[in-house]
This record gives structure tokens, sequence and C-alpha cells, in this order.
């Protein structure tokens, strides 16, 4: 299916285009080979296969939860604002989750998103029509952000930095595609620390999961080997799409070398990662009939209540470079007189 962008703003760089790229969810086998090589290549092939189960793999809602989560990264790094900003665009929109999700809670009024995965804006378009939100999209680079100058009133994005080749060039474009004072601000991105123990203890809860249900009793809680084995290929090509991990002080001085006013970088999720890892990663290798509500509510609570301690108590205590998700805002200089 093609992804027609409907309506295309009319200050769009490219209104005389009418389709965007086709999605590819079944990628061959020599793609996937030449993904190796060709980090564009694998960010298209990995969120095009993602794409249409993204939401369910990782939770993601658009209601009152994840509505709250998504305000809540926003006000803790950007603070008090004046809302709602008129415009905003969502930079590597996934399925729309950050974006979606901070209309609904008041902080833009209209939005457009882009991403370099036709399947991801096809999904994020349909969750938006979904949900009655005046959203249009782009597949687009984000090196290269298919908007006019002085577009946007607000850019945001989640998780998207750590997959971009050239994050200060991208930053450069999101300044550009913003009005003067205008704001971004990018959620959810992994720091360098954070990022090694995530991903041990997911490595380890996944050898684990997957050795201990071959015993014959517990062979109910054993996927399909085919999906397994899908999981491993899909995880093999998530490491070619996952480019960078960020120390916060480099990324706020990328955003400063970048042309930005006012860059501040927040950390969380230290006590909360060292859960939520494992979780994640037990809840992808065990069949999904298994995991009840009492499972769902024992994983969201726990959540809750660790990134309580970690506001509370840890922020105090654990340099921020240790935290596992970073958050940054910043301005678009005003214009001179």
């Amino acid at each position: 299916m093609t992804v027609r962008h409907d309506p295309i703003p009319a200050d769009s760089s490219s209104a005389d285009a009418t389709l965007d790229p086709a999605p590819r969810p079944h990628a061959s086998a020599e793609e996937v080979a030449a993904a190796r090589s060709d980090t564009k290549l694998a960010q298209v092939l990995y969120h095009d296969w993602e794409a249409e189960t993204y939401d369910d793999k990782w939770s993601i809602s658009y209601d009152q939860r994840c509505i709250d989560y998504a305000r809540g990264r926003f006000d803790a790094v950007a603070g008090d604002q004046p809302l709602p900003y008129e415009r905003a665009l969502e930079l590597g929109c996934g399925t729309g989750f950050f974006l979606l999700n901070l209309m609904q809670s008041g902080v833009a009024a209209t939005g457009s998103v882009t991403d370099l995965s036709p399947g991801m804006v096809k999904v994020a378009l349909r969750n938006a029509e979904n949900l009655g939100l005046p959203v249009d999209g782009r597949v687009a680079d984000a090196e290269t952000i298919p908007y006019d100058d002085d577009t946007f009133d607000l850019v945001v994005g989640h998780a998207v930095l750590h997959h971009i080749p050239d994050v200060e060039q991208s930053l450069r474009e999101v300044l550009r595609v913003l009005k003067p004072g205008g704001r971004f601000v990018f959620a959810g991105e992994p720091t360098t620390v954070g990022n090694f123990y995530a991903r041990w203890l997911g490595r380890a809860t996944w050898e684990a999961t997957t050795r201990v249900t071959k015993l014959p009793f517990l062979a109910d809680w054993r996927r399909p080997q085919q999906e397994l084995d899908e999981s491993s290929r899909a995880a093999a090509l998530e490491a070619v799409v996952d480019l960078h991990t960020f120390d916060p002080t480099e990324l706020e001085e990328i955003a400063t070398a970048a042309g930005a006013e006012g860059v501040q970088a927040k950390t969380e999720e230290f006590a909360a990662a060292l859960l939520g890892w494992p979780v994640r990663t037990f809840e992808a290798a065990v069949p999904a009939e298994k995991l009840g509500w009492g499972w769902a509510r024992f994983a969201f609570t726990g959540w809750k209540s660790l990134s309580w301690l970690d506001e509370k108590v840890l922020h105090h205590v654990v340099p921020r470079g240790y935290f596992y998700n970073v958050m940054i805002t910043g301005t678009k200089p005003l214009a001179a007189d």
C-alpha cells in the first residue's frame, strides 16, 4: 500500500509530490544483507518490518496512560510553557506516539509527522485519523526535512536522534524549520552508560528465558521457534539501526553547536530501567496469552514506583549520565532586528 500524505502543507517545499514510497514489510534476504552496510536502508527495512506491530510490542497506546507519559516527558525537560503551540512537527515519528499523545494533552493544535520509513508514516497517519487529530505526513530524511524555513512552532521526537547518522546536521534542519523562538523537545534517547546495562540485562533475560522454556514442563511458555528466530533477526538488524548513545553534556554541546539557545538536557529512569528491560524482553520471549492482567499491572505499577524513586531520591545521588533516558530541549534564536 502506498502512503498518501493528504493534505500536503501548502508551504511544504515538496508540495508538488503526491505519493510517498510504499512500505516494504517483507524485505528480501539480499536487502537485509545490503542493509548491514547501509544504515539508512536498514532504518527503512527495520521500521517497515516493525510498523504494524510496533505499538503492541512496546505497549504503546493513545489513552490516558500514554498521554500522561508523553506530557510528563515534555514538561520534565521543557518546563511550564504557554500552550498550545499552533503547529508541531514530529521527527522520526514512528507510529506517532509522542506527537499524537502530546496533541491530546493540549501541547499542539495541529501536527505534521515525518519518518524515513513509509510503513511508520502510514501507521502514524492512520492513528491520527482514528483519533480525529489534524495531522499530515511525509516520508523524509531527518537530515533534509522537506518543509520551508520558519514553518513550525514546535519540533518533537522520541527515541529518534540515536538513529540519525549526523545528529548535528539534523538539529540544524530542526532549527531551520522552526520559527524564531520556536522550541524543540527530544526524549527517549539512550545514554551511553544506560544503554550498556540495559542491553546486558536484555540479553541475559532473553538467554535465560529461551533456555528455561526448553524444559518439557514449560513448553507451553515457549514461543514457536520461527517467532524466536524472527525476533533474533530483528534484534540483529536493530543493532545496525541504533547508531548512537549519548552523554548528556555532549548532547547539549551538539545542540549548541547546531545553533540552538537555552539548551538543557535531563535524564530519567535508573531503577525503572533495571526493571523495564528484563520485563520487555521476557514479554517478547513468551506467548502473549500467558501474560494476563496481573502481569500488566505488576509491570506498570513497578515501573511507576521505581520512576518515583528515581525522581524523588536517586536523581539527588546518582550522576545524570547513569540514568537510561536523556531528554533535551532548546530554542531557535529570535530573528535579529
